[in-house]
C-alpha cells in the first residue's frame, strides 16, 4: 500500500468523523424518547479521558527525549486507543444528551466562547495530524514523523488540555 493509499483513507476518516460531529451538533438526527443513564456520566468521563491523554502526552515527550522509543510508542498507542474511546464516548453523549449553555449573562462567556472556538478548531485539524504522525512513526519514517509532531502534538496537547477546562466551565450548566 502506498502513502497516497494512507493520505486518502486519512482525509476520508477525517471528513467522516468531521460530519459525523456536525450532524450530532446541529441535532439533524430523530433523538431517542428515553436517555440512558449511563448518558450522564459521560461528561465527566470524556474529562477524565482528556485529563490522562495529557498525562499520557506529557510523558511520551519525556521518554522520547531520553531516546525510549518503545515505551514512546506504548504510551501514543494507549494515548490514541484513549482518544478513540473519548470520540466514541462524545459522538454517544451528543447522540442521546441536551446541549448545555453557558450563561449569555456570566461575565466568563467570552473566556469559554474563546476557549471552547480555539478547541473546536484545533480538534478538527488535530485528527488527520494524528492519523499521519502514526502512519509515519509506525512506518519508522522518522524524518517524516517528526517534521509532523512539530505541529501534532501541541495541537493534539491544547485540545486535551481545553477539553478539561471546557468540561470544567460548563459542567454547573448541565441540565441533567
Amino acid at each position: 500500500m502506498t502513502d497516497k493509499f494512507y493520505f486518502r483513507l486519512v482525509l476520508a476518516v477525517s471528513l467522516l468523523v468531521f460530519a459525523l460531529v456536525v450532524v450530532l451538533n446541529r441535532q439533524w438526527l430523530p433523538r431517542p424518547a428515553q436517555t440512558p443513564p449511563f448518558v450522564f456520566m459521560l461528561p465527566k468521563l470524556n474529562a477524565w479521558i482528556n485529563s490522562m491523554c495529557t498525562v499520557l502526552l506529557l510523558t511520551s515527550l519525556y521518554f522520547i527525549r531520553k531516546k525510549e522509543i518503545r515505551i514512546h510508542k506504548r504510551l501514543n498507542l494507549l494515548t490514541f486507543f484513549l482518544s478513540s474511546l473519548f470520540l466514541i464516548s462524545y459522538v454517544t453523549y451528543h447522540y442521546f444528551g441536551n446541549e448545555s449553555r453557558f450563561p449569555a449573562d456570566n461575565p466568563l462567556r467570552p473566556v469559554y466562547l474563546a476557549v471552547l472556538l480555539t478547541h473546536i478548531l484545533c480538534a478538527t485539524v488535530v485528527l488527520p495530524l494524528v492519523l499521519l504522525s502514526f502512519y509515519y512513526g509506525l512506518k519508522m519514517d522518522v524524518a517524516r514523523h517528526r517534521k509532523l509532531v512539530r505541529w501534532t502534538f501541541p495541537i493534539w496537547l491544547y485540545v486535551t488540555t481545553t477539553g478539561v477546562i471546557v468540561y470544567l466551565m460548563i459542567s454547573p450548566y448541565y441540565t441533567f
